[in-house]
């Protein structure tokens, strides 16, 4: 790690929340660099994909997804801390996904047979916890009618809205903020229901860093939190705190994988 390191922050990065991620990236950046951090990047990565920024040897800080995290990425990140949001469906650093739907639909087992939409297949939000929560429900290895990856969750919900898709699962800060950015999106869909939780998507570095980075890190997260100068930044990105010793590794959303496995329900479909 050196003078081409990298920082992002792509899980949530909407066009209208960029200058916000800016604000706060610089200030955690000025304290790494009073910390003593040599070459601190000044500027987010906002054109790099989350596959090859996890994956960066230099990644200096990033946030990321779990389920891919833990399963193509575990050798190449290491946990620094977990964000918690005020967002309907976040418990302290935890989060959950919201099933939308159309009117028409009071259950889960209404889904039966319709046409679903995920945005990314190896998305712990969008298919894992999905999965897991419809997994009791299907039959034969199969329970909707189609299955449709639209590489969003914004285009997930604009399907769901437009009546392309009958449901898809939003992970609930994604959703929050889409309440406050397109409400006209998302006025006309609902929740019907809500899958089990996870660990919010983590902050990360690269797995070559040491204890000593790790710590610069979380004391400049600490400070970052504690500023209430960044309180109206911390506002926008609906951040309320951070759990500055997150557990280690991705046992959870493992487990939920491989209990949906258990009832025969491997694949979404």
């Amino acid at each position: 790690m050196g003078a081409d390191w990298v920082a992002s922050l792509p899980m949530y990065d909407f066009p209208e929340l960029r200058g916000a991620h800016d604000v706060f990236w610089g200030a955690l950046a000025a304290r790494l660099t009073s910390a003593g951090l040599p070459h601190v990047p000044r500027d987010l990565a906002h054109h790099v994909g989350p596959g090859e920024v996890w994956r960066d040897p230099s990644l200096l800080f990033a946030q990321g997804c779990e389920y891919p995290l833990a399963t193509s990425f575990a050798d190449h990140v290491r946990l620094v801390a977990s964000p918690m949001y005020s967002a309907a469906g976040c418990e302290g650093a935890r989060y959950r996904s919201a099933i939308v739907v159309r009117d028409g639909f009071a259950t889960l087992a209404d889904l039966r047979g319709r046409r679903c939409a995920i945005n990314e297949l190896d998305s712990n939000s969008g298919m894992n916890l999905l999965r897991a929560a419809i997994a009791p429900l299907a039959t034969g290895g199969r329970f909707f009618g189609s299955v449709v990856v639209s590489g969003s969750h914004l285009r997930s919900v604009k399907m769901v809205a437009s009546g392309e898709a009958d449901v898809a699962s939003v992970d609930c800060v994604s959703f929050a903020h889409f309440q406050r950015l397109y409400p006209s999106v998302v006025g006309e869909l609902r929740v019907v229901a809500w899958t089990p939780s996870s660990p919010s998507l983590p902050f990360i570095t690269a797995r070559s860093a040491g204890d000593a980075m790790v710590r610069a890190l979380r004391s400049a997260l600490a400070d970052v939190f504690d500023d209430d100068g960044l309180a109206p930044v911390r506002e926008q990105l609906l951040l309320s705190g951070v759990d500055l010793a997150p557990q280690e590794g991705f046992d959870e959303v493992l487990a939920l994988e491989r209990g949906a496995v258990e009832e025969g329900y491997a694949i979404i479909r």
